[in-house]
């Protein structure tokens, strides 16, 4: 008997040792959050603009980032800086910032997810979804009239000079250089995914931030690399990629129907150079009307199966100009920035359209 409790002790131990070996050598389940989610956005091949052209037509998804839009990275980057900087703590955790809603929107989600709270400056005559979203997810907004850069108004202005009188951080999205050295790695996805073989990267420029951090990274690997600047109309950049002057005919007095621009796309395109922008290195820019970019986005969903932002539109149609300008090249990317839902009552409302002599 004594020797069959002997065992019994003995087998007891042995199993209890195991159970205990096992447990400790148990794979740990990664904890990511929100900001280690962030990137690693997957590349897709558009097939209808691919047999349109005749070239390998590619596409970044952006949208697919956790906070719906390419504006994560930015945003991510921008906040690392302000703690970097001593700017953000647990003394000054409100960020500031002027936006056109995408920013805002990842600046309220990622800050939220490291204690920070944003207060942000739009301008008044955005999609009414961009506002919905960030009063949800906690923002605090303020809309602004639409004025010029020099107007005191302006909603950078006010979000910088707010941040001053309260002593908070100003996250300077257009000026801050940590928004371009985020997209290195955006760039490097690119080159990484195409396997080297890119020969055109095409997309357009709000900040100018994503396409100057891309260009670079790409330029680095082969600067035979084409960059090309999707523009929309009213917007000096593509003049000032194409004759080096900033400036087009809608700045003349008179000419200009609304501001800033005269179009339906938002987020995009500037009559002022920015810090982030002069770091970008571009070989030729395209103006895209308000038409073809309508047009395109009811492609990309026929024929895609994807339901994107008006920039990303804008961005596919200067692929197939860019197929042409650039009959050498047989491997085009560009980027979808945002998904199609944060447009439903401007980009995609028929009757907005209308009232802009657009055809939906």
């Amino acid at each position: 008997m004594k020797k069959l409790w002997l065992k019994v002790l003995i087998g007891t131990s042995i199993l209890s040792v195991a159970i205990s070996y096992s447990f400790l050598k148990r794979k740990q389940i990664p904890k990511k959050r929100l900001i280690d989610i962030i990137g690693n956005t997957p590349l897709i091949y558009l097939k209808s603009l691919s047999e349109q052209t005749g070239k390998e037509i590619y596409a970044k998804c952006e949208f697919m980032n956790p906070g719906s839009s390419m504006k994560d990275r930015t945003a991510l980057a921008l906040i690392k800086s302000g703690f970097q900087q001593g700017l953000l703590g647990v003394k000054n955790n409100t960020i500031y910032e002027g936006t056109s809603g995408s920013t805002g929107v990842s600046l309220t989600l990622i800050g939220n997810s490291l204690g920070c709270k944003c207060k942000l400056y739009l301008q008044n005559d955005l999609a009414q979804e961009k506002y919905n979203i960030l009063q949800t997810c906690g923002a605090f907004i303020e809309k602004v009239p639409p004025v010029s850069i020099v107007d005191s108004e302006h909603f950078c202005k006010k979000a910088e000079k707010q941040a001053l009188k309260e002593g908070g951080y100003y996250a300077d999205q257009f000026h801050n250089l940590a928004n371009q050295e985020a997209h290195f790695q955006t760039g490097k996805e690119i080159y990484e995914q195409t396997l080297g073989q890119i020969d055109c990267f095409i997309m357009s420029s709000g900040t100018g931030g994503s396409i100057a951090g891309i260009s670079q990274y790409l330029k680095s690997k082969n600067k035979n690399i084409k960059i090309v600047l999707a523009d929309p109309p009213g917007s000096s950049l593509k003049n000032h990629v194409n004759t080096g002057v900033c400036y087009t005919y809608q700045e003349a007095e008179g000419h200009r129907l609304k501001n800033p621009f005269d179009t339906v796309i938002e987020g995009c395109g500037l009559n002022r150079l920015t810090s982030n922008y002069n770091q970008a290195k571009i070989d030729y820019g395209f103006t895209i009307e308000d038409q073809e970019s309508i047009q395109m986005a009811q492609q990309l969903i026929e024929k895609e199966g994807l339901f994107v932002g008006a920039s990303s539109a804008m961005n596919c149609v200067a692929v197939l100009k860019a197929a042409k300008k650039f009959p050498e090249c047989k491997v085009f990317v560009t980027i979808l920035c945002d998904s199609g839902q944060r447009y439903l009552s401007k980009f995609y409302n028929k009757e907005y359209l209308q009232q802009h002599q657009i055809q939906y």
